[in-house]
């Protein structure tokens, strides 16, 4: 299933639109932005769970100084679709006065979690914060907070693989897959 051209998830058919490859690059061009940033002042990166795990994963794996990870859990879709309400399932623990935030998405379509989350940073004091997001929809973004660092910009459509998921399956597919009209 894996490395198929298309693949069934529940009801719905996914043909594959953006390759296993192309997300590592996506992702190396990320860390040398915040790399060149950031670089050896000890950034806290914190990954919005669950659909960021795989690129918070290779992110760090790639990021040559010094670092901390995080997570949030922030839920808004059902099914195919953003339910326009967000909610926060687990939050930051960690000291954040002072220091380097860097948030990381895997994807930015309407920026309703994006807002939400940046609700949380709002009166900690921090050095800097940052939003650095593998995938970017700028037909779908309705905020004003600048998304700083984009591996990628993509057409509005519905997507799986690489943590990204339909209902539940698809976030173990090594590359990323368009929902098939």
């Amino acid at each position: 299933m894996k490395d198929r051209k298309e693949v069934q998830l529940h009801d719905k058919t996914f043909e594959i639109f953006i390759t296993e490859d192309e997300i590592l690059k996506a992702v190396e061009k990320l860390v040398s932005e915040v790399e060149e940033k950031i670089g050896d002042d000890n950034p806290l990166f914190i990954g919005v769970l669950n659909g960021s795990f795989l690129v918070v994963a290779d992110f760090v794996r790639r990021y040559k100084y010094n670092c901390e990870v995080s997570f949030v859990k922030m839920a808004s879709y059902e099914g195919t679709g953003s339910t326009g309400k967000v909610k926060t399932l687990l939050g930051v623990n960690e000291d954040l006065k002072g220091r380097n935030i860097v948030i990381i998405e895997d994807i930015v379509d309407t920026g309703n979690t994006l807002e939400e989350l940046l609700k949380l940073f709002g009166d900690k004091e921090l050095k800097s914060l940052s939003v650095a997001t593998l995938f970017y929809k700028p037909e779908a973004y309705k905020k004003d907070f600048p998304i700083e660092h984009i591996g990628m910009e993509i057409e509005n459509k519905f997507i799986v693989g690489y943590g990204l998921d339909y209902d539940g399956w698809g976030r173990n597919l090594p590359h990323i897959y368009k929902l098939k009209e």
